[in-house]
């Protein structure tokens, strides 16, 4: 046989779940090089292949050379190859494979063939540890395995994975973490270090993240995607950048990747803090129905589906909820869809279709004064509970919608590389309605009373875009080089206006601006890989951006020095900005690497801020990493253990600070930070998955003049915790009772946040949250409870300090800034019935 072994990378088999390796369906010899004269002895090339869940060859890299001409075939051949995946039970791994490829030079014609040698003995291979039985393949696979080619296998090593761009890059697999309690998809962000969630506006409304040093609002500083398909929103009224989240079904997220630092060239737009982009699939196939009862009427049903015959990146899912919420004016509800389908569209393309539709409403709380709840001056009831879940103003709240549509064509070419091309479109429309300082900025006709300072927000808009990557799979001095090449189009149509209302009746009395905007943003990078030595990687890349605006501002005056005028005025502006990435990595032994990496990054501006034929200006960001990374994994263990941790600085040219008055951000100027973390994942598959993290970040406002390198030094900047721990844990296990096999589970979430500084030299309290859930099932049928806030603290999720007048239009306005909040949320209990339905094999279910 022209491959003698095959030595699989498997995810740590684990001894309860058997892994099968992959069965060869197609794997055609390669063709001889027409471009060298014919070996006189056999050549062999060894390749490294990574084995998709498909059963196909989506990556070759070679690891021993016999030439650029005997390299090119060897790789040619094996894109070409088939296999049947995989599995840990039933389910598809992607693995890796080691695999000699020989090039067998042709028997010269004689007269009379020579004596033929009986062929030579392999020594016996080292046993492997017993395994149980793997599962029967179906007959059909069976068949097929028959006539293809035969391969010696051995279970030994772990999946593949895209090489990070900085130790702060993490493919983060939800896993069995999945298992804490979480109310939606962007309390996933917390499995990433450094990473702190807090919401003012209600259950809908987007969660402002704080995230290495950054108070990155509702994603101003962090670049959100979605399969591929951006959700930040350009000139948002709430806040440039805005990304809301809170639509994607946490079940149907496989995983995300969290790039914290601007440090991979497909980075693009808001990519300051940070990159997100969470990636979505269904491991568990057949109908899985969820719903769930808590505390304050709080209801939620799930449904998700996977066509059993397909892979995770088909499915359908459908996520309903609605409560009361835990105080006055905190009631919510919404209902989302999502819905993907892939389809092969020829031998080497597949096309993936994905869609999603979501609407809600909610009604928020507001800030309250501390003064006042200290007091008992809230209008609720005198007990403490009341007063600190009460609220001054009952107008606020939000309503949204979106509409999403996305299409993916991949190819694979001949040679080793790729093409993916993707479109997509996204309708969004939004309100939301705040009330930060009460009566405090209205200034009323003569003789009439303030109106209230409540601010309603309102978005709509239309984003089409398209996006695509190539990768040629170059090989060089016969080693391949990986090459990327990408770019992205994208167009925003945007209506953006804010308005004051009153705070009888809630008409709009005053427009604070009204503007129509239009954005192209046309990007492009390139990405190198090197591994000059053997111990050393290199990896860089450019990223150019281009942004056209065109406002068409409909809040003018109606006259000014000249006399009348259209209340009407157009401004076009044009920015470009290039930003260069490079990182190092440096493998000190096998499982320890010593990493590098530096990049610039930009956020656009705001189209409210920008003036008529202005080189729109850019928020520029500059930041290095440098840190370690070790992994203990494979070689037969049941287990991994990774860990991670590094030091940062960063540097932005103008960074934004929310601003009660207006109820956005505002910039502020230029801001440094300087920080560390620390990070520890342990996972014993199906049994026991605990992450721990911790993270330090000072983030200043530097002095005029100051040194660029002294980051530690200026003012610091309000609202930024300073401190940031995070424990998520849970354990599963299966006992006998009264004769019947069940499964169970506990799992944990702890988060423990620093004192947050406040203007004016103030500090925020420290917080310390426990969530906890247990779940017991029995074949399809599965209950569980969670409890989150457990020991029922008294928290304040979101905490300012400035002056505001909530004592009503008659009162005189107090210039004495103090302490507001906005409540968290006490404990809560829910349960939960899950059926799981249309399962193949209900043995393969945790």
């Amino acid at each position: 046989m022209w491959i003698s072994t095959l030595v699989l990378c498997l995810l740590s088999a684990s001894a309860e779940v058997p892994v099968t390796p992959p069965v060869p369906l197609e794997a055609a010899p390669p063709v001889m090089p027409a471009d060298v004269p014919p070996p006189t002895t056999p050549v062999t090339v060894l390749l490294r292949l990574t084995i998709d869940e498909g059963g196909e060859v989506s990556r070759v890299e070679v690891r021993e050379s016999a030439g650029v001409a005997f390299d090119r075939e060897a790789m040619a051949a094996a894109l070409r190859w088939r296999f049947q995946p995989a599995r840990r039970g039933e389910v598809p791994l992607e693995v890796q494979a080691d695999v000699p490829v020989s090039f067998v030079p042709p028997e010269p014609v004689a007269a009379a063939p020579p004596a033929q040698e009986p062929p030579a003995q392999e020594p016996p291979p080292s046993p492997a540890p017993e395994q149980p039985p793997a599962p029967e393949l179906p007959q059909e696979e069976k068949k097929a395995a028959a006539e293809g080619p035969s391969f010696a296998t051995t279970v030994r090593g772990q999946t593949s994975a895209p090489p990070p761009a900085a130790v702060g890059d993490f493919q983060i697999a939800v896993g069995q973490l999945a298992d804490v309690p979480r109310n939606s998809a962007t309390d996933l962000l917390l499995l990433a270090p450094g990473v702190m969630l807090a919401n003012h506006g209600g259950e809908g409304h987007a969660d402002t993240i704080f995230i290495r040093g950054f108070d990155a609002g509702e994603g101003k500083d962090v670049e959100f995607r979605l399969n591929g398909v951006p959700l930040n929103e350009v000139s948002h009224a709430h806040g440039h950048g805005y990304a809301d989240t809170y639509f994607i079904i946490p079940e149907l997220v496989d995983s995300l990747r969290v790039t914290e630092g601007p440090y991979d060239p497909s980075q693009g737009d808001f990519g300051v803090a940070g990159t997100v982009e969470y990636q979505l699939g269904l491991k568990r196939r057949g109908l899985t129905a969820s719903t769930s009862y808590g505390s304050f009427a709080s209801r939620r049903l799930a449904l998700v589906w996977g066509p059993p015959e397909s892979s995770e990146a088909n499915f359908v899912g459908l996520l309903l909820r609605q409560g009361h919420g835990f105080g006055p004016n905190r009631a919510h509800a919404n209902a989302g869809a999502m819905a993907q389908v892939e389809f092969r569209v020829g031998e080497e393309t597949r096309l993936r279709l994905f869609g999603a539709s979501y609407a809600a409403r909610f009604s928020s709380a507001g800030v309250v004064r501390e003064t006042d709840v200290v007091d008992g001056r809230m209008p609720c009831a005198a007990d403490a509970d009341s007063q600190f879940f009460c609220l001054y103003d009952p107008n606020q709240g939000g309503a949204a919608q979106r509409h999403l549509l996305s299409a993916e064509l991949q190819s694979r070419l001949r040679r080793g590389g790729r093409f993916v091309q993707q479109g997509f479109v996204v309708m969004r429309q939004m309100r939301i309605r705040d009330n930060f300082t009460g009566f405090l900025n209205d200034v009323p006709p003569v003789g009439e009373q303030p109106r209230g300072d409540n601010t309603e927000q309102y978005y709509r808009g239309t984003t089409v875009g398209l996006r695509g990557r190539y990768t040629p799979g170059l090989t060089w001095w016969g080693q391949p080089q990986p090459l990327e090449l990408g770019y992205v189009a994208r167009f925003d149509d945007v209506l953006t206006r804010a308005r004051r209302l009153r705070d009888s009746g809630g008409a709009p009395y005053a427009t604070l601006f009204d503007n129509q905007v239009r954005t192209t943003n046309l990007g492009a990078y390139a990405a190198l890989r090197l591994a000059p030595l053997s111990w050393l990687t290199l990896r860089g890349g450019l990223r150019l951006d281009s942004f056209l605006f065109g406002v068409e501002d409909q809040n003018r005056p109606a006259s000014d020095r000249q006399g009348e005028r259209i209340p009407e005025e157009s401004i076009e502006a044009y920015g470009f900005f290039a930003s260069p990435r490079v990182s190092a990595e440096v493998r000190l032994s096998p499982r320890l690497t010593w990493l590098t990496s530096a990049g610039l990054g930009a956020r656009s501006s705001d189209a409210a801020a920008l003036s008529d034929a202005e080189l729109a200006p850019y928020a520029r960001v500059t930041a290095a990493e440098t840190g370690l990374g070790w992994r203990l994994a494979g070689d037969g263990r049941h287990y991994e253990l990774e860990a991670r941790g590094a030091l940062f600085a960063t540097r932005v040219s103008q960074d934004l600070v929310f601003d009660e008055t207006a109820g956005r951000n505002q910039p502020v100027g230029p801001s440094q930070r300087l920080g560390a973390f620390a990070t520890a994942r342990y996972t014993s598959h199906e049994r026991l998955d605990v992450q721990a993290s911790v993270a330090w970040a000072r983030a200043t406002l530097p002095l005029p003049d100051a040194s660029p390198y002294k980051v530690w030094e200026g003012a610091v900047m309000p609202y930024i915790p300073q401190l940031l721990g995070r424990l998520d844990a849970s354990v599963r296990g299966d006992v006998t009772l009264a004769g019947l096999p069940l499964g169970w589970n506990l799992a944990l979430g702890h988060s423990a946040i620093g004192p947050k500084p406040l203007p004016l030299d103030r500090f925020s309290e420290p917080i310390f949250l426990f969530d906890v859930a247990a779940r017991g099932r029995w074949k399809w049928m599965e209950l569980g409870l969670s409890v989150e806030n457990l020991l029922d603290a008294r928290w304040r999720e979101a905490e300012f300090n400035y002056v505001s007048n909530f004592r009503g239009p008659d009162a005189p306005a107090s210039l004495l800034a103090t302490r507001h909040f906005v409540a968290g949320a006490p404990r809560t209990f829910r349960g939960t019935l899950t059926v799981y339905l249309d399962l193949q094999d209900e043995e393969q279910q945790p």
